[in-house]
């Protein structure tokens, strides 16, 4: 056993404060207006986002100072753990329903997303799988169908929330630990096509996930539909400029934009701060991520490095999706920017996920 270092990646938890701070700013910025309507507090949005902040951090200083090994002993039971909650988000009358899909279990304005909880269980669980069975990993049937059959399980549950955004990280986190591991590309790359087959079919049996992709190839064609979203962004982006119009001036929070809290707190950091404002923000998550990659390069063991590995590729997928979206890159897919967007579960398990990164690096060779 390596002895572990008097403090971890110093780098990783500076980004990591300094995205938190920012994203607690913007959550009120964004959401004050909507708060007064909706529940008469303008601080609504900002006393969960705290509360949620501090559980986080708590969550992160604890896995911090754990040693990342005995996660692996407990990531086979977590994943069966995972597994029961997402298909009893599924039930009716147990699951509940927010923004469409069945995605929450709890009560009230408190819940849990039992997504979010797969996507650690799954990273945790691909780690000591494919560490513990290295030398089987370039077989096709032995050693890649496995893994892959356990993700698309996971990804197929969540589907029927339904929940893409989610589901693609779980997917692109999962293939990068897998990748990593030693699995062929050839043979990732055939199950590409039938997966990007299966993806079109997915497409196609939603009828609003098709309007969706006909909206990001052209938003105008319906943009009080399913275009509005698409060009509300980037009627926020548009007039940020250089250095914004300053913090909390947005005007696209006015019940123009919608989600400004979540999904698109983006477009309220390029209106408000502009393209300095969002050029940093994006500074700090590849630092976050380059030194999140160095600590899988030089982890002690298999497991730590794929395990660091996961969780970078959580939430590298994560940033790129909610970002190209925002920004018209990509079709609408629901899905928050870590530690910045307004979050419960998510954010919570985020800082949780990234505490475990922090252990890894302090024993870093």
């Amino acid at each position: 056993m390596v002895k572990a270092r008097s403090a971890p990646d110093v780098t990783i938890l500076a980004c990591t404060l300094g995205l938190l701070t920012l994203g607690v700013v913007m959550v009120y910025s964004a959401s004050a207006v909507l708060a007064f309507h909706e529940f008469g507090d303008w601080y609504y949005y900002l006393k969960r986002q705290l509360l949620f902040a501090v559980l986080g951090v708590v969550a992160m200083f604890f896995t911090m100072n754990v040693d990342y090994w005995i996660w692996k002993r407990y990531s086979k039971i977590g994943l069966i753990v995972c597994f029961i909650l997402l298909v009893a988000v599924l039930i009716p009358g147990i699951g509940v329903v927010r923004g469409g899909a069945r995605s929450w279990l709890g009560i009230g304005s408190f819940g849990i997303q039992p997504s979010e909880f797969m996507k650690i269980g799954m990273i945790l669980f691909l780690s000591k799988m494919l560490s513990e069975q290295q030398n089987k990993i370039t077989l096709f049937t032995q050693g890649l169908i496995p893994p892959l059959a356990l993700v698309g399980v996971a990804f197929g549950m969540i589907m029927l929330q339904p929940d893409l955004g989610t589901g693609a990280v779980l997917v692109g986190a999962s293939l990068l630990i897998i990748y990593t591991a030693g699995a062929r590309l050839s043979h990732l790359s055939y199950l590409g096509l039938f997966g990007l087959a299966g993806f079109v079919g997915l497409i196609i049996a939603a009828p609003y996930r098709l309007k969706r992709i006909t909206a990001f190839l052209d938003p105008w064609q319906d943009p009080l539909g399913a275009g509005y979203q698409a060009i509300q962004s980037l009627y926020a982006i548009g007039p940020g400029g250089l250095v914004g119009l300053g913090l909390g001036m947005s005007r696209q929070k006015y019940s123009y934009l919608p989600e400004p809290q979540t999904d698109f707190i983006f477009s309220i950091i390029a209106e408000e701060l502009g393209f300095i404002g969002g050029s940093f923000v994006l500074i700090l998550f590849m630092l976050l991520v380059w030194r999140g990659l160095r600590t899988a390069i030089t982890a002690p063991d298999t497991f730590g490095s794929l395990l660091a590995t996961g969780i970078v590729g959580m939430i590298a997928v994560q940033v790129v999706i909610n970002i190209g979206v925002v920004i018209g890159m990509f079709p609408v897919t629901g899905i928050t920017l870590p530690l910045i967007s307004a979050g419960g579960s998510s954010l919570t398990l985020m800082l949780t996920s990234i505490g475990i990164l922090l252990n890894i690096s302090r024993y870093a060779r």
